[in-house]
């Protein structure tokens, strides 16, 4: 499939030096641009050296400097030439044509690509793009991993020098994906460079139903000029199933210049990246979720890191894709790659791809003495047998490796996928889909607005069969995020739905925090969603507890006005705990706000009577509590300096009275009080100072 026998070669281009399959690039310093050439209209391209080892290339009024050694193919004088961007050069024009180019191709060397400008196409994996409105061009040039800098300082010598009117150019179209790669086949199929033209597909029809086609990565060695999103639906409605083929970073212990990290952990982000990458080539073709896309690991002499760094990339793209709705992939050498997938199959240290294409050429078709038979045999496998061969079909000749796909694809996901807060529980609701012989459903969660990736990962919440299922005890303002899987009844896991709960706050406000019996309280709230967002118009409840009592009572229901502010006013007649609380609604978590404690003290009257005495009278000290403590004890205290000292005590008569009599034995002034002690109900209290003049 994708190993080039000439791997490491050395190119010497003048002043820039590009290693074959490599990123390491030494740019050429390009001299002034030669003088304006005059240019042919339409396609007609001109080059024109200059002395310091660099070469002018024209082409519809646009120039641009480039190594005098890079090779100039004009695509509409040899409109079947492969455009391969594992060789330096620069091609001029755009051909849909079947192109003559091997099977076996993988790496990046620099280079340039001058077409007509026909359609925004923006810049991806070492492929850096200009458009040139006022010349009609695309330049595209083409570079390996790392060497980006080097094609951008290409680029910069370009110039227009001549205006060519051009058409409209288009934005690229907006793409549903819809197509899902591969579904449900047993088959032959082939893989080749650079994906065939229209009338080469229409001629292979007849023998072939399976296609391997290169989407994305930094080692693509072709150019794609056929692969687009109309490609993939027009073959897709003639019955052709698709292998999705990503190019990157090879084992660390190959030749390639461009390898993954020899550190696991890096190597397994590397992978990732990887992935997000290959899901947006993917989706921009029109291949929807439930597809597989398989990263290419070409042949490596395995060892132990090695070993580790390549199932660890495997592992971070698996669970990349996986956690995107896609099936992870793997195309391997069955001797090193495969072999190292065998071992580890079993291993919880890694995450196994979930679909193997091994290359074991001559084989016996469907195996391989590298790979245990019981594993990958649930319709995971496509065997490519046969390789570098060249094949006749229709008057079509095309070079290909061969392949038989036995593949089924997982389970389309739920859908109608719903939540509905409520207090400290939520609601999930779904529609299982149609036609699927069911597993089971899988709900897991987590704290947050990032629902868990994997199946494996954030919290169980439902396993079964249903299409319901309550949660309880969610924490109060919290928010969770939900992600719904189906597994078939053949153990295949379709693509996670996913539905937030946004959890909310009620704040509470209290005008006092110790009032008198028979006063009031104002007691506010404001309630709003966790993101911020003020929740209006809707019910704010207030709940009351006694403060020696056990159960919540419902005091009313009170709507948010547009601020998510409710208030009322109330009169308790005991110490109070109250809290406020929304229950919930649509995809809002209710929530309880905390519950202070509104102290009521008792009303305390004190009368002296009479106020002035001579020594050997009495007087009296009376008053009431309310409301009344019949049979509790009112304190006499009777201050001395700076504290207050007993005097005596009294019991309160069944509305609430105490009396005291009072009767110094000496002259003076003195100042008295009585004290009510807190209760289960009610805050302590105590009377305003009264003076006693004794004369």
């Amino acid at each position: 499939m994708l190993f080039d026998k000439s791997a490491g070669a050395r190119f010497h281009l003048g002043a820039l030096i590009v290693d074959h399959l490599g990123s390491t690039v030494r740019l050429f310093r390009p001299g002034g641009l030669a003088l304006a050439l005059a240019l042919v209209a339409g396609l007609t391209a001109t080059t024109s050296a200059v002395a310091d080892g660099t070469k002018t290339v024209s082409y519809r009024g646009y120039q641009v400097t480039v190594p005098a050694n890079w090779p100039v193919v004009d695509l509409t004088a040899d409109p079947t030439a492969c455009v391969r961007l594992d060789q330096p050069a620069v091609y001029l024009g755009r051909s849909t044509s079947q192109a003559n180019c091997p099977a076996h191709l993988v790496g990046r060397s620099s280079g340039l690509i001058l077409e007509p400008l026909t359609t925004n196409t923006p810049s991806s994996d070492g492929l850096l793009r200009r458009t040139v409105t006022d010349a009609g061009v695309l330049a595209t040039a083409y570079y390996a991993p790392g060497a980006e800098s080097a094609a951008s300082d290409v680029l910069a010598t370009g110039r227009v020098v001549t205006k060519t009117p051009s058409a409209r150019v288009a934005a690229p179209a907006a793409v549903t994906p819809s197509v899902v790669a591969t579904g449900n086949f047993a088959g032959n199929g082939f893989d080749t460079c650079a994906a065939p033209a229209q009338s080469s597909m229409d001629a292979w029809r007849s023998v072939y139903q399976g296609v391997g086609i290169y989407i994305s990565g930094g080692l693509r060695a072709c150019a794609q000029p056929n692969l687009t999103a109309d490609w993939v639906a027009t073959n897709a409605s003639k019955g052709w199933q698709f292998l999705l083929i990503d190019v990157g970073y090879q084992a660390p212990c190959t030749t390639y210049k461009s390898r993954m990290s020899s550190v696991a952990s890096t190597a397994l982000t590397q992978g990732r990246n990887a992935a997000i990458n290959a899901v947006a080539a993917a989706q921009a073709l029109g291949f929807a979720q439930r597809s597989a896309i398989y990263s290419d690991i070409e042949a490596y002499t395995s060892t132990a890191a090695c070993k580790a760094a390549v199932l660890s990339y495997l592992s971070g793209w698996t669970q990349e894709l996986n956690s995107r709705g896609y099936v992870g992939g793997a195309y391997v050498g069955a001797a090193s790659g495969g072999a190292d997938l065998n071992s580890a199959y079993t291993s919880t240290a890694y995450t196994r791809p979930d679909n193997i294409w091994f290359a074991h050429w001559g084989s016996p078709v469907g195996t391989s003495r590298f790979i245990n038979a019981a594993y990958w045999n649930n319709h995971q496998r496509v065997h490519q047998f046969a390789g570098d061969v060249s094949e006749t079909n229709g008057g079509v000749t095309m070079s290909i490796d061969k392949n038989y796909l036995n593949l089924t694809a997982p389970p389309p996901p739920v859908t109608s996928f719903t939540v509905t807060g409520g207090v400290a529980a939520a609601t999930l609701r779904w529609t299982k889909p149609a036609g699927v012989t069911l597993g089971q459903i899988m709900v897991r969660s987590a704290v947050g607005s990032t629902p868990p990736p994997l199946p494996t990962s954030g919290t169980a919440v439902y396993n079964g069969a249903a299409s319901l299922f309550t949660q309880i005890g969610l924490s109060n303002s919290a928010s969770y995020a939900y992600r719904v899987w189906v597994k078939d009844s053949k153990g295949k896991i379709g693509p996670g739905v996913d539905v937030k709960l946004i959890g909310s706050k009620a704040t509470i406000g209290a005008s006092a925090a110790s009032i008198m019996y028979t006063q009031a309280v104002t007691l506010s709230t404001a309630v709003s969603r966790l993101d911020g967002v003020k929740l209006a118009g809707v019910p704010a409840v207030l709940y009351a507890k006694a403060k020696n009592a056990s159960k919540w009572t419902t005091v009313g229901t009170f709507t948010t006005d547009s601020n998510g502010i409710a208030s009322t006013s109330q009169k308790p007649a005991v110490s109070t705990y109250y809290m406020w609380g929304y229950n919930g609604g649509g995809a809002v978590l209710g929530t309880r706000s905390t519950a202070p404690l509104v102290q009521v003290h008792p009303a305390l009257s004190a009368y002296l009577t009479p106020g002035a005495i001579k020594l050997g009278a009495s007087t009296l000290l009376y008053g009431y509590l309310n409301p009344p403590h019949a049979g509790t004890t009112a304190y006499l205290q009777k201050r001395s300096g700076t504290t207050w000292v007993a005097v005596t005590t009294g019991k309160l008569t069944s509305n609430g009275k105490y009396a005291f009599s009072i009767k110094p034995t000496a002259r003076g002034t003195y100042t008295y009080r009585v004290v009510w002690l807190a209760d289960a109900d009610h805050q302590g209290t105590q009377t305003a100072s009264k003076v006693l003049t004794v004369s």
